[in-house]
């Protein structure tokens, strides 16, 4: 019988115990808050809103569709939404209980668990940059406040005025806050803040590698030096070499159950799905602790997840063709790879 070459390719592969990888197929995964209900939006806010996240995911296929890395599409995506006021992080971030805008960060390279963080920032455009900056050029993982701000300026990283940040949406979102709890409303800070989420992205690389990563300007009202789950690397932002998950919501709870690092773990060690994962730890374990919130959740093999127990999250995702798909409430269908 007469072998084809392709046949002892595999037939050499076999006796040496070398495994011959297909190559990947590029994803790029978004998100830009859960929370979100039908009257927070006039129609030109829906409309922007949606713009901006078909504009981060045609940001970030640009990357992978170069054979570039999944983190340079997550930085890329995640700095388009970071640019754009309808979200909050970066311009448009919300105020803290002092009138400020306090910036949080995080991002995480599947492949080598590499991870950086900043939190408490006000003066870096575009934390998820900065964050990337103490993954790759220092030896820590997270900086916080005026520290991180002198490694941004050894950086060269942009920065701005903090009134950069302000919006007039969230200034009134604050006004509102302050005078229910004046009224004795109690934890009116945090009933109005969760509705208000982060953005984040997850990415697979035509190399077969993950990354994630998240960015938020946290709770109104906010005060004492809060920081949330965002940027803290297990519980807002976590990636490996099978899994990949940025959380939004009410991050107190996801700091409680590990949420990001809990759902890459059901998945290696239960052997579950993006979506049964996901279901388990955002849809079930934060709100029986008295959260909500959403997540993305992508694995090595291309399948994605995008649970949720609001009436909406904004959020979306692009596969290899280049064509984005976006959706904001529950009745909308997202047809997600893998599914």
């Amino acid at each position: 019988m007469k072998l084809t070459s392709a046949v002892l390719l595999g037939l050499a592969s076999l006796s040496t115990g070398a495994a011959v990888a297909a190559p990947a197929s590029p994803v790029l995964v978004i998100h830009g808050g859960a929370g979100v209900e039908r009257g927070d939006l006039d129609a030109e806010e829906m409309r922007a809103a949606r713009s901006a996240l078909e504009a981060a995911l045609r940001k970030g296929h640009e990357a992978l569709a170069a054979g570039r890395p999944a983190l340079d599409a997550v930085t890329a995506a995640i700095t388009v939404l970071e640019d754009d006021p309808s979200f909050n992080a970066g311009r448009g971030a919300v105020f803290t209980h002092d009138g400020k805008n306090e910036l949080d960060a995080s991002l995480m390279d599947g492949a080598s668990l590499r991870a950086g963080a900043v939190a408490g920032v006000h003066t870096v455009k575009n934390p998820i940059l900065l964050a990337r900056e103490v993954m790759e050029h220092s030896p820590h993982v997270m900086m916080i406040g005026q520290g991180a701000e002198m490694f941004a300026t050894e950086r060269r990283l942009e920065q701005v005025d903090p009134s950069y940040f302000r919006t007039e949406k969230r200034w009134q979102q604050l006004q509102r806050a302050l005078r229910e709890e004046a009224a004795g409303q109690a934890h009116a800070d945090l009933e109005t803040a969760k509705h208000f989420g982060t953005v984040g992205a997850v990415a697979l690389d035509a190399q077969g590698k993950l990354a994630a990563g998240t960015s938020t300007g946290g709770m109104t009202n906010k005060r004492y030096g809060r920081v949330g789950d965002s940027p803290v690397i297990g519980a807002g932002t976590y990636a490996s070499d099978g899994c990949a998950v940025s959380g939004t919501g009410w991050g107190e709870f996801y700091l409680r159950l590990a949420a990001a690092h809990e759902i890459c773990a059901r998945m290696k060690y239960l052997g579950e799905t993006p979506a049964q994962a996901g279901e388990e730890v955002i849809v079930k374990g934060i709100p029986a602790l008295g959260g909500d919130g959403g997540a993305i959740v992508l694995s090595a093999d291309g399948r994605a997840a995008t649970p949720f127990n609001t009436q909406g999250m904004y959020r979306g995702w692009i596969g290899a063709d280049g064509v984005p798909h976006v959706a904001i409430f529950e009745d909308e269908a997202l047809a997600l790879p893998g599914q």
